[in-house]
């Protein structure tokens, strides 16, 4: 995804000069160390305002750091500190250092913050590439699965939808479905991800066209989840953080459960739910083998 031409070279003083995927250009000096030519600046700026419209903004290094991990395609990434990103990486992922030193390029502050409206405390951001709805849908589709999947039934929340994938990917779960009008890519809810939504498949589905498997729906007037084997193949699905379940959802589901809670206590955070039960399922279930 090239924005402009780069010459590759090598000068007297054997400084050579690459292409990298925003077209920037970089350099490899005697120690092998990459420092940044004078053109990547320009260069990533001009790459970042011609993707990001359709892009997925992964805000912080640790967004950054499990992208690569799996394998997103990354035309871009900027930080106003090349060298505090890659010690971050250093002490916190030497696993992706290299991938990350090819990717970041550094920018000035003040042009970062143009490009990204709520920087984060690391500086660091970049654009991906989202994964295609047909390659999602057939990973849904899947059977046999080994693993359940998670559906948020009308969530209105996004900072709780992206600590869902987040779990889920954790445990994981073959994907993360959302029914209703919150979109499961919004920036907020990648953020709350860190990045996690390109380790599980997430989607945004009706109620009549959730994956195949079993519906285990939370209710609190429910069966013990205790009591219960959840099986590998199960839709675990959960209400709204106001209303609960849909009517639509509640008629679709074949198990209604519920979570052990002391009296007098109103509900958990949808987060909270979603990780017990996926704990519950890797404790009882195939997983646990």
């Amino acid at each position: 995804m090239n924005e402009t031409d780069a010459h590759t070279s090598d000068d007297e003083s054997h400084t050579r000069t690459s292409d990298d995927e925003s077209g920037a250009r970089t350099s490899d000096d005697e120690s092998g160390a990459r420092t940044p030519d004078s053109s990547d600046s320009a260069s990533a700026v001009r790459a970042w305002r011609r993707l990001a419209d359709g892009s997925v903004l992964l805000d912080g290094f640790h967004a950054l750091k499990h992208a690569v991990r799996f394998q997103a395609h990354i035309p871009v990434a900027i930080t106003t500190d090349r060298q505090a990103a890659l010690a971050l990486a250093d002490e916190l992922a030497p696993d992706v250092r290299e991938a990350v030193d090819a990717l970041l390029v550094e920018v000035p502050e003040a042009t970062f913050q143009t490009l990204v409206a709520r920087p984060h405390p690391t500086a660091v951001a970049a654009l991906a590439v989202r994964p295609s709805r047909a390659a999602n849908l057939e990973t849904l589709a899947r059977t046999p699965r080994t693993a359940p999947v998670v559906v948020l039934d009308n969530p209105r929340n996004l900072g709780n939808a992206g600590a869902v994938i987040r779990l889920a990917a954790g445990f994981g779960a073959t994907g993360v479905v959302t029914t209703g009008t919150l979109d499961p890519w919004h920036p907020t809810v990648v953020r709350g991800g860190a990045g996690l939504h390109f380790a599980t498949a997430v989607e945004r589905l009706a109620v009549d066209e959730l994956p195949p498997g079993p519906v285990f729906a939370l209710d609190p007037e429910g069966e013990d989840i205790r009591g219960l084997k959840l099986p590998d193949d199960a839709v675990l699905a959960f209400g709204s953080e106001r209303s609960g379940l849909s009517p639509e959802l509640r008629a679709r589901a074949d198990h209604l459960v519920s979570l052990p809670m002391r009296p007098q206590v109103s509900s958990y955070n949808l987060a909270t739910s979603v990780a017990m039960t996926l704990f519950h399922w890797s404790a009882t279930g195939s997983a646990s083998a």
